[in-house]
Formats: C-alpha cells, sequence, structure tokens
C-alpha cells in the first residue's frame, strides 16, 4: 500500500516527540557521572601520628588536582579496625577512600579471630604511599651500644630485660617477635598505650628498650634522651644514615611499617586508576617528598596490583611470625 509522504512526516515527529522527555532525563543522568563531584572522605584508623601525617599530606596534594577537598577522619579503635570496616562499608562510589596499614590489612586478619571485615576481599587497593622503618631503641644507661652488643647482653640475662611498644599486635610488637627468632633471644614485650608513653619511659628509663617508628623516636635520640641502636630497613634511613641498620648484623632482618590508600570493593576502574595517579603525583611533588624525607619515610607509589601483591605477601609473612610467637588478640 502506498503511504503518503506527510503521514511518514508526522510519525516521525511524534517519534522526535516522545523520545524528547527520555532524552531530557538522560542528561543529568550523564552529567552526574562526572567524578568527583563532591568532597572525598579519607578515613584514618587511628588518632594523631604518623599515619594522621601521611594522610593529611597526601591528601592536600591530591585535592589540587582533583578540584574536591579530601577530608580527613580520624576513626580511631580496635587496632585500626573500626575505621577500616567503617571504610569497607561504605558505597563504592569513590567518595570514601581509607589508609591502611601493616597493621589494618596485614597483622591484623592473621591475629585476630573475628575480623569485621575481609582485608583481601572487602577493599580495592589503589597503591602503596609510604615504608618507614623502624627502630631499636635503648636506655641510656643500657650498656650496649651496638645490635651485636645487644643480642650478647639479652643472651647473658634471658627475660631478664623487657621491650616495649605502642600496643599488642602492633607492627612493632611484631618487630620484637621476629627480632627475638631471629637472634634466640628472650625479651619480655610491656604494651604501652601509644608511642608518646613508649618514648616517655625510655627517657625516664623505666624502660630499658623499646621497638618503635624511626620518626617517633628520632628527634629524642638527637637530643640525647636515649639512643637508637639499629633501624629496621635492609638499608640505612637517608633521614639518619649514621644509623646502621639491625641487618648489618643480624642478616635478612627486616620490619617496615607501610600506609597505603584504598577504597570500597567494587568502586568503578576509571575511579581507582584516577586515584592511583593522583595519588603518585602527589607523592612527587617537591612539599611531600620533602616532609616525607624530614620524617625518615619512603614513598612508593606502585600500581593497584602490585600493592594488592604486596598485601598478600605481607599477610602470610606476618602471620608466620605472629604464629610461632603465639601472639592473638582475644
Amino acid at each position: 500500500m502506498h503511504r503518503h509522504p506527510q503521514s511518514r512526516g508526522r510519525r516521525l515527529a511524534m517519534a522526535l516527540a516522545l523520545a524528547a522527555p527520555v532524552a531530557a532525563m538522560a542528561a543529568p543522568a550523564l552529567a552526574e557521572t562526572a567524578w568527583p563531584s563532591q568532597p572525598i572522605r579519607l578515613i584514618v584508623p587511628f588518632s594523631a601520628g604518623v599515619s594522621d601525617t601521611i594522610a593529611r599530606l597526601v591528601g592536600t596534594e591530591m585535592a589540587k588536582s582533583l578540584g574536591q577537598p579530601i577530608v580527613v577522619e580520624n576513626k580511631a579503635g580496635a587496632g585500626g579496625n573500626i575505621g577500616s570496616d567503617a571504610c569497607a562499608r561504605s558505597a563504592p562510589d569513590g567518595y570514601t577512600l581509607c589508609l591502611g596499614t601493616i597493621s589494618s590489612h596485614a597483622i591484623n586478619p592473621a591475629i585476630t579471630p573475628r575480623m569485621p571485615y575481609d582485608a583481601a576481599r572487602d577493599f580495592a587497593p589503589i597503591t602503596q604511599l609510604a615504608a618507614q622503618p623502624n627502630a631499636i631503641a635503648v636506655a641510656n644507661d643500657l650498656p650496649a651500644r651496638t645490635i651485636p652488643e645487644l643480642v650478647a647482653f639479652l643472651k647473658r640475662k634471658p627475660g631478664d630485660t623487657a621491650f616495649g611498644t605502642s600496643g599488642v599486635g602492633t607492627s612493632v610488637h611484631l618487630a620484637g617477635a621476629l627480632f627475638m627468632q631471629m637472634t634466640g633471644t628472650a625479651i619480655e614485650h610491656v604494651p604501652y598505650r601509644g608511642s608518646g608513653q613508649v618514648t616517655t619511659a625510655l627517657m625516664t628509663g623505666e624502660l630499658p628498650m623499646a621497638f618503635d617508628n624511626l620518626s617517633s623516636v628520632l628527634p629524642f635520640a638527637r637530643e640525647g634522651k636515649f639512643r637508637i641502636l639499629g633501624v629496621t630497613g635492609l638499608r640505612r634511613s637517608p633521614a639518619a644514615p649514621e644509623i646502621p641498620t639491625v641487618a648489618e648484623s643480624v642478616p635478612g632482618f627486616e620490619s617496615l611499617s607501610w600506609h597505603g590508600l584504598f577504597a570500597p570493593a567494587k568502586v568503578p576502574p576509571a575511579i581507582i586508576a584516577r586515584l592511583q595517579a593522583e595519588a603518585v603525583a602527589a607523592l612527587r611533588s617537591p612539599g611531600v617528598a620533602q616532609r616525607f624525607q624530614e620524617l625518615g619515610i619512603t614513598p612508593v607509589g606502585n600500581s593497584p596490583a602490585e600493592f594488592r601483591a604486596f598485601v598478600a605477601s605481607e599477610t602470610a609473612r606476618w602471620g608466620e611470625v605472629a604464629r610461632r610467637a603465639s601472639i592473638r588478640l582475644d
């Protein structure tokens, strides 16, 4: 049957009219997909300290390029589990991130029977931000002045000496456990409520030795309040090249505290890629690089896949140290 051209024109006009509302609704929806369009929350699962400093330094720099503020929220408790769990339960839209550490994402899963989250399944790794050696510090009246002298001193009086840390199950606690395993020494662990209490106890002579982050003890050691016998990286720290590594006398000994950027699982890959690129750029910025160097912190900035593999290897390694030392949290 022959159709008149005018009828075809009317049908086309009607189709366009019907499609117009759909197009009008689609336009705002597409506009809303532009990310980021609002401030980003960065959860730090610890109170003030090195973790908080790293988060604020990197977050402030990233915000310049992202065009949105990155608001740091300290949510401390349970060795990092409370803040990390809040991150894991957040919407996977790129507007909630968290700073993860060796404690929250490698050690806690190995020593905590009832974890509120699965560190491997519930997060999308973005990049490792930083690594920092720990340090072995001793009170000024302890006779040992080198790591070999310390090992000899400890072996003469097994179990008579105590070492302090910032808490049970922390990276520095496990560093002490690893030191005992590799040197055949026995030292009593005394947990404190934080690094500040540890350094005070060292300065007053209440505590003969401690394992702590290098950045926490270095300023006091330089003032002569106590002494640092060794740093726990495989290479000497650029922040204190005069201090030998523990590995120089205990081959292979390494214990690094690390920090990384995570998002909840299922955040779109494009957002993860953008966050990774901006985080790496922030680490390379002069201001962040200089501050990290002053604190004895090494910037990293690896890929999400590399970071995921690193976290898995750390979880296995420290899980074995904890198992051998019978370190468990109830």
